[in-house]
């Protein structure tokens, strides 16, 4: 029992042994803040859908259960919630831990086994990268479950980080400009993706995470796989906040602030006939 939690259960389960800190409850308050400023800035709400929350037992997945799970404690989120894992067989996967979390904390979940595993190890050569095939089988397999339980979305823990070292991916070895969408609906049109966590910082969800002592199951598919390029740009991006604090919320800040005349793309401005701008954009040089 944490000795800083609260005396009464006032609260969804997940916070009834939460630190009662004065820091802990900044640090709440500020991401239930992010959250709901995402859901309402990105139009994620439609009341009595029903959410397909993709736990994988890591801090992100879990802070944005109960983030949303405290919001919808609170009344602010009038949809439906079903935590799902998907148990992709990995050698010494610790299966006891996320159902009996689930159960103590009284959310609805399902399990799914499917062994994508030896799929991954079979497909991608020694020292390869696996994440990307990984990461389609097991978008895969969510959206069937998705599908069988009724559920018209499906919700993801990536952050402001995952979208940031995202734009640069793309920026430096794609050629475009691009990154993770917060609202994006699938090929078949069934299905929305939602990232509620978009402008949530990764080192406050850390520090969330370890507060409410979330039993934390590392990812052990890929090993530590030092050498991705996704590990150089949060690299880069860590040393720039580290020198020059805010840094990464500026860069957010820029991905709402799009400028089509002030690039190259033909496709989103038409640089032929300027004369159909309704109001001229300035030629803005930093």
């Amino acid at each position: 029992m944490n000795e800083n939690a609260p005396d009464n259960n006032n609260c969804h389960p997940m916070f009834r042994n939460a630190p009662s800190s004065v820091a802990f409850k900044k640090l709440r308050k500020r991401l239930l803040r992010q959250t709901r400023e995402a859901l309402a800035d990105f139009s994620m709400v439609d009341e009595g859908a029903k959410w397909l929350i993709c736990l994988s037992g890591g801090k992100d997945s879990y802070a944005l259960l109960a983030l949303l799970a405290d919001l919808k404690w609170r009344g602010l989120l009038p949809v439906e919630l079903l935590a799902c894992n998907l148990d992709q067989v990995q050698p010494g996967f610790p299966k006891h831990i996320l159902p009996e979390f689930l159960e103590k904390t009284g959310i609805p979940y399902r399990i799914e086994t499917q062994d994508t595993y030896s799929i991954v190890m079979d497909k991608i050569p020694e020292g390869g990268t696996t994440c990307s095939l990984c990461s389609r089988l097991r978008r895969g397999h969510l959206y069937r479950v998705a599908r069988e339980e009724g559920c018209t979305a499906i919700v993801l823990g990536h952050h402001m980080d995952d979208l940031l070292e995202t734009f640069f991916l793309n920026l430096f070895h794609g050629g475009r400009l691009a990154t993770m969408s917060p609202k994006l609906r699938n090929d078949e049109g069934d299905m929305v993706v939602l990232r509620p966590l978009t402008y949530a910082l990764e080192a406050d969800l850390e520090k969330f995470a370890t507060h409410m002592q979330f039993p934390i199951i590392p990812c052990n598919l890929c090993g530590a796989q030092e050498n991705l390029q996704r590990v150089v740009v949060r690299q880069m991006l860590e040393g720039w906040e580290e020198h020059h604090k805010g840094r990464k919320h500026v860069m957010a800040k820029a991905l709402t602030n799009v400028r089509p005349s002030h690039l190259l793309d033909r496709k989103l401005f038409d640089f032929a006939d300027l004369s159909r701008l309704a109001i001229p954009e300035k030629d803005e040089i930093l």
